[in-house]
C-alpha cells in the first residue's frame, strides 16, 4: 500500500511540473505576425488637424501605408473638410473616436489650456458615454464602418464621478491611453489600455529607432501623431517621411497597418493563445 500510495503521489508531481513547464514555454512564446513580420507598426494622428489632411494623408498614399486619424468631432476640420475625411477612409485609413470635444483633466500639470466647457474634472460619467456613443453614431455617417477604436484625450479617465473608459470599453475593438510607444508583451497587453508614444519636434532617426526597439522585442509600437508639418506638438514632414519610407523598404519586417485591424489580430491571436494553456 505504501509503495502504491508513493508512486501516485509520484505520478501528481510529474504532472503537475509537466503542467509548470508548458505554462513557463506558453509565457516565453514569441508573438506570430503576419507572414513571418517581425513586428507591427501603428500610424495614429490625433484631433483631426488640418496639417493630417495636407501632409500626412498624401505622405502615406505615396508610400502605400495606412493610418488611423482620431478625430474630435467638433473641430473645425471635420465640419469644413469632411468629403476629404471621408475619402482618406474609402482609400482604408482608418476613422477612430477622439469624443466629442476632448475632454481633459484642467487639474493636472500644465493644463492651463483646457477651458471650462471641456474640463473633464466638471464632466459626469453619463455625460461622456454619451459624448463618446454620439461621436461613434457620427463617424459612422462618416465612413460607413461598425469596428471602432478609439483613444482617450489625454490619457485621462477620471470624470467628475468616476473612470468614464471603463463605462465604454464594450464599443470599441481597442482603446489607446497612457504613455509607452513599444509594447513590452504582445500576449498581456490589454486591448482595453494600450499604451502611445505622441512624438513632437523628433527626428526621422528617433522615430526609426522606436520602430527597431518595437523589431528586437518582437512586439509592436504605437505612434499617435499630431501637427504634421504644421499645427502644434509637431513633427517635421521630412521626419515623418523619413519614417514611411524607412516602413516601405522594409515591409517584410514590419506590419504596418490601420491600429483597428493590427488589433482585431491581436485580440484573435491572444483568445488562440488562452485556449491552448
Amino acid at each position: 500500500m505504501e509503495f502504491r500510495r508513493l508512486f501516485l503521489l509520484s505520478i501528481l508531481l510529474l504532472a503537475a511540473t509537466a503542467s509548470a513547464v508548458g505554462a513557463s514555454a506558453a509565457e516565453g512564446e514569441s508573438f506570430p505576425w503576419p507572414q513571418g513580420r517581425r513586428a507591427a507598426v501603428s500610424l495614429a494622428y490625433d484631433d483631426a488637424l488640418d496639417s493630417q489632411l495636407d501632409h500626412a494623408i498624401p505622405a502615406l498614399d505615396r508610400a502605400g501605408l495606412k493610418g488611423s486619424f482620431y478625430l474630435t468631432l467638433a473641430n473645425d476640420s471635420v465640419r469644413k473638410r469632411m468629403a476629404e475625411w471621408r475619402a482618406a477612409a474609402a482609400r482604408g485609413h482608418e476613422l477612430g473616436n477622439h469624443t466629442l470635444f476632448h475632454q481633459c483633466s484642467a487639474t493636472l500639470p500644465d493644463r492651463e489650456w483646457v477651458v471650462a466647457a471641456r474640463d473633464l474634472d466638471r464632466t459626469t460619467v453619463a455625460q461622456m458615454k454619451q459624448q463618446v456613443v454620439l461621436a461613434n453614431t457620427m463617424l459612422q455617417a462618416i465612413d460607413g464602418r461598425h469596428e471602432r477604436t478609439m483613444t482617450v484625450p489625454c490619457g485621462d479617465v477620471g470624470a467628475a464621478d468616476g473612470n468614464y473608459v471603463e463605462q465604454v470599453e464594450g464599443d470599441f475593438v481597442a482603446i489607446k491611453l497612457g504613455g509607452g510607444g513599444v509594447t513590452p508583451d504582445m500576449w498581456k497587453l490589454d486591448p482595453h489600455a494600450v499604451t502611445v508614444d505622441a512624438p513632437s519636434d523628433v527626428t526621422g532617426k528617433q522615430l526609426i529607432a522606436q520602430v527597431e526597439a518595437a523589431a528586437k522585442r518582437g512586439t509592436m509600437v504605437n505612434f499617435t501623431f499630431h501637427g504634421i508639418g504644421g499645427d502644434y506638438l509637431a513633427v517635421s514632414s521630412q521626419a515623418h517621411e523619413e519614417l514611411l519610407a524607412y516602413l516601405a523598404a522594409h515591409r517584410d519586417v514590419y506590419w504596418v497597418d490601420t491600429f483597428l485591424d493590427i488589433m482585431k489580430y491581436v485580440r484573435q491571436r491572444q483568445e488562440q493563445h488562452a485556449l491552448k494553456r
